[in-house]
């Protein structure tokens, strides 16, 4: 699977979680139940990243959408930004630019007309005031 059909995935659980307050690894069982399911690694950690660190997200989200109350963004929306924002904060190997296009890509699949728009103004705007490439946690240096 590569990390866009990961991430797609990642994507599918996260929206499904909003719906639901159960862990990611129910919402996986009862899927399997009903279809043949693979959930690809980098799928479940990005999604579990995102999900585990939804708290802290939607604090970037509330600040990067200054029209927008968390309360008036599409579940689509809101699933993505989510997603995108773990990508973006979690994992050094992915670019900024990457996940946010992935994002855009994914509301153009998945969300209304010109969804895409606001998510990569949202997204362009939290990187943006945090400045490219510095929206990784890092853990503090160790002290000899």
């Amino acid at each position: 699977m590569t990390r866009k059909e990961a991430r797609e995935q990642a994507f599918i659980l996260v929206f499904e979680s909003g719906f639901k307050d159960e862990s990611l690894d129910d919402i996986i069982a009862q899927a399997a139940e009903c279809r043949s399911i693979e959930i690809d690694k980098f799928a479940y950690e990005l999604a579990q990243k995102a999900l585990e660190n939804k708290e802290k997200i939607d604090e970037m989200i509330d600040s990067g959408s200054k029209k927008w109350k968390k309360e008036r963004i599409s579940k689509v929306n809101l699933a993505l930004l989510r997603l995108a924002l773990g990508e973006i904060y979690y994992y050094d190997d992915t670019p900024d630019k990457v996940a946010i296009n992935e994002a855009v890509e994914l509301a153009k699949k998945y969300g209304a007309d010109g969804d895409y728009t606001f998510l990569n103004g949202v997204l362009g705007g939290i990187v943006r005031s945090v400045g490219p490439g510095k929206c990784r946690e890092k853990e503090p240096a160790e002290t000899l």
